[in-house]
């Protein structure tokens, strides 16, 4: 699924006029260095994570170190992957609970292009992230309605950075920047992501009916870095709240019934991912259609098409793409 974002990802060259009058302070360089690595920590969960939503996305950035309006970012993801249980749930022992295996992968690639508006009028900064994502767990019935499913995941990211230098003060002064790592790095961090998704389901003849939380922690380290201002060690959280909804539609289409549905979600953000995205919470409100393939087409449960619309504070936007669920 190719993602687009509009997203403000360019706070820390806000200090750039700074460098006009002199190299930056110590503690300037510090509060650089550590907006870089929030957005770094912010691009890699974004641009790796299959638990986050997607879609096209308006920023507004609240950060004290760029006010005003004037900027112009573009941020495309690029993502493949899903999760799916694998099985029918199989009985624990003698205990009163079943349980079944639970796959989760996914791979991205994010690109983003800043316009930086006046007094930097002409720069541009230019983002790219590529990451891979693996892991699992166990989804237990603790009831046949309630399951409760610990995961670990683990994720590669590689982030650069390159920086066009026209406006008369970055022109003349590009290695203020660069020292300190503002601009024009590349480094890679690996993410462990445990998580714990709770559900609820609810049946009415065919309708179904999902309710689910997922908390969800991620730590991010660097391990390799082009240049010694740009590290990273960070802890980031978020937390899904959603209802989802399945209704068969009784018709059929190529010989697969057909199926409406969608779900109403809540992500609330928390340290360097909040941060970094300059974001609270994301709400989503998602629609779809789509054709029954469950025990019919390999490990696909259904494949069709999908629509949200995503808001929040400082964000709007929207997502269309294929909705695919998988059973392994």
């Amino acid at each position: 699924m190719v993602r687009s974002w509009l997203l403000t990802i360019t706070s820390v060259l806000g200090l750039l006029p700074r460098i006009a009058a002199g190299q930056l302070t110590t503690e300037e360089t510090s509060q650089a260095r550590r907006v870089v690595s929030n957005r770094i920590e912010a691009l890699t969960i974004l641009g790796g994570d299959f638990g986050l939503p997607g879609g096209s996305f308006s920023f507004t950035s609240l950060s004290p170190l760029q006010p005003g309006p004037g900027r112009d970012t573009s941020l495309r993801v690029t993502k493949f992957g899903g999760d799916g249980d694998v099985g029918d749930p199989r009985p624990l022992g003698g205990l009163p609970i079943a349980w079944q295996p639970r796959l989760q992968g996914n791979m991205g690639y994010l690109d983003s292009t800043n316009h930086i508006p006046v007094p930097l009028d002409g720069d541009v900064s230019t983002f790219r992230n590529f990451s891979m994502q693996f892991g699992g767990g166990a989804r237990f019935w603790l009831s046949e309605r309630f399951s409760l499913t610990p995961t670990l995941m683990g994720m590669y990211g590689h982030t650069s950075n390159e920086y066009a230098a026209d406006s008369s003060i970055t022109r003349f002064n590009p290695q203020h920047a660069t020292r300190p790592g503002l601009v024009d790095w590349n480094v890679d961090t690996w993410t462990l992501r445990p998580a714990l998704d709770l559900q609820y389901v609810v049946k009415w003849e065919r309708l179904v009916v999902t309710l689910s939380s997922d908390p969800t922690y991620f730590h991010t380290q660097s391990f390799k870095s082009s240049n010694a201002g740009v590290s990273l060690n960070g802890n980031s959280g978020s937390l899904d709240t959603k209802i989802d909804l399945d209704v068969p539609l009784g018709s059929g289409l190529f010989g697969h019934e057909l199926h409406a549905g969608g779900y109403f979600s809540q992500t609330d953000l928390f340290g360097g991912l909040k941060v970094g995205l300059e974001t609270q919470h994301i709400n989503e409100i998602h629609g779809r259609l789509v054709l029954d393939y469950l025990n019919q087409l390999w490990k696909f449960q259904w494949i069709g098409i999908g629509a949200s619309y995503l808001w929040g504070p400082n964000i709007t936007g929207w997502e269309v793409g294929a909705d695919i669920a998988f059973h392994f």
